[in-house]
């Protein structure tokens, strides 16, 4: 499998694209303002115990207090308590030193919540689920540090191996390597990328997750909660760490300082593999060169279609997603139960890619087309397995119920990206009424008349591909719209199609700098 990465930098934040096989199945914003993002870290105050509940309300700086429950306790809280106060008042004993820490006695495992809080303490939290719809976000105390090999979690000594690291023998020796290298007072969890990896490789992860804890606890000295203390990383370096492999092919970017930034982190990394880094140079937006553009048009909604000629119809509830399958015009000489097995199996790999792209959590339930056979509904069951084995979002499914419906729960940390792809007439802005199109060449030279008189000498024009078509069409002998338009104003001119851009809207940009001119 194929792997690109398209990471777009706009003002407004990163738009990072996941491309497998030229199929868009990852979409993810970075936004410059962020905050109670998962992994980070926050000093919160007790505000509320709720004994029915076995939980407690706590103060982060969201406008709702964040939930955390007993479960969500780590063993080690009272340890986890005494160190955020002392850290706070900036009596750190132990210096920077988390292994002359003297640890505090365990909690128990199912216990209560008003056995462990003594009054409203400040506290160290993490976000484990970001805010959702009415909900403010679900935090832990279980505190732990993700890195590119390994996941280090204070306060413990305990060293565990990934399920997905099958070979006994590599089990042994990472167990060794990390037992050997690992900080007093860490517990580290190895990931599955960890696997065929040097001792200097993991030592080097080790190392970098330590330097962030201390730098959490200098972070600490004279806070006052609610206050962050210590964020994840960006989200491109982030998708770096948790997905690149020796699969990917290739990964675009479109700003030159994030080029350097990205570059510099995968040598760290995975030295060599910054090769694939390209910058992204053509005129047309990095999105519409990739085909990711178009793609988002088609993927989000409430209708989607497939290639055969069924179609999805995916609704959201509060409590739950709903995706029904329709064989739409699909016809096959296959017989009906073959029919809807194929059917549903290529509707099984639309949903799995529509999970991941739309971030879908909680319950989701399918109503496949209906199979009397036993080993069909089986079959359907194993390749729907098999499809999400490449999920990275924890998930269970059950197999089909005699009703034809498959139940799967996803892991839920952040709220379901929904992109509407309905348009607003750019023309009436929704009135019904539009002015007379004739005149819209005249708008676009009286705007380029304009922009010439202020000096503007090279410009790029960005259109629906139709008014591309109208603008730039020509011969030898009668030139385009845009040519004479050049030739008149003295203008550098390069139309550029956009299939993003509502077909009577355009923008002028300046070629050199790309910056849009604001009319």
């Amino acid at each position: 499998m194929n792997k690109e990465l398209i990471i777009n930098s706009a003002p407004e934040g990163v738009e990072i694209a996941l491309l497998e096989d030229k199929k868009l199945v990852e979409l993810h914003y970075g936004r410059g303002q962020d905050q109670f993002a998962v992994g980070d870290l926050y000093l919160g105050k007790i505000k509320k115990l709720m004994p029915g509940l076995n939980a407690v309300f706590v103060d982060v700086g969201y406008e709702k207090d964040a939930f955390l429950h007993y479960t969500d306790l780590s063993p080690y809280l009272k340890s986890i308590i005494k160190f955020s106060k002392l850290a706070v008042d900036g009596v750190t004993t132990w210096g920077d030193d988390l292994g002359k820490f003297k640890n505090e006695p365990e909690i128990l495992k199912s216990g209560k919540i008003t056995e462990v809080f003594n009054g409203k303490p400040e506290i160290i939290v993490q976000i484990l689920k970001e805010p959702i719809s009415s909900k403010g976000p679900r935090l832990s105390c279980e505190i732990s540090l993700p890195g590119r090999f390994v996941v280090v979690t204070p306060f413990n000594d305990v060293v565990a191996i990934s399920r997905k690291i099958h070979s006994a023998e590599e089990r042994k020796r990472l167990q060794r390597i990390v037992e050997s290298i690992k900080p007093k007072n860490f517990g580290v969890i190895v990931r599955t990328a960890a696997e065929g990896k040097s001792t200097a490789e993991l030592h080097t992860d080790i190392l970098e997750l330590e330097k962030m804890w201390k730098s959490m606890q200098a972070n600490l000295k004279g806070a006052k909660a609610p206050q962050m203390v210590l964020s994840e990383q960006d989200k491109t370096t982030s998708i770096l760490r948790d997905l690149l492999s020796e699969s990917f092919q290739k990964i675009v970017v479109n700003d030159k300082k994030l080029l350097t930034v990205t570059k510099e982190y995968i040598s760290r990394i995975s030295p060599g593999q910054e090769e694939i880094v390209t910058l992204h140079s053509n005129q047309q937006s990095i999105f519409e060169t990739y085909g990711v553009a178009k793609q988002v048009k088609a993927s989000f909604g409430k209708t989607v279609n497939l290639a055969s000629g069924a179609y999805l119809i995916i609704e959201h509830t509060e409590a739950l997603h709903v995706v029904d399958v329709n064989s739409g015009t699909r016809s096959a000489d296959i017989g009906q139960e073959q029919n809807a097995l194929a059917t549903n199996l290529e509707a099984a790999q639309e949903i799995v890619r529509q999970m991941r792209l739309r971030d879908l959590g909680g319950i989701i339930i399918v109503d496949f087309i209906d199979m009397k056979l036993p080993e069909n509904r089986k079959q359907l069951h194993d390749a729907m397995e098999t499809m999400m084995s490449n999920d990275r979002a924890r998930h269970t499914i059950l197999p089909l119920s005699k009703f034809g419906l498959m139940q799967i729960t996803r892991q839920r940390l952040k709220p379901e990206l929904n992109i509407s792809t309905a348009e607003v007439c750019p023309t009436c802005k929704g009135t019904g009424k539009i002015g007379p199109s004739i005149l819209l060449s005249d708008d676009i030279e009286k705007d380029l008349k304009y922009l010439a008189t202020q000096g503007h000498q090279s410009l790029k024009l960005q259109v629906h591909p139709i008014l591309e078509g109208y603008l730039t069409k020509g011969t030898f002998l009668k030139p385009s719209i845009m040519k004479k338009w050049s030739k008149l104003y003295k203008v550098k001119m390069k139309v550029v199609a956009d299939n993003g851009s509502p077909l009577t809207e355009y923008n002028f940009y300046d070629a050199h700098s790309d910056d849009l001119i604001k009319l």
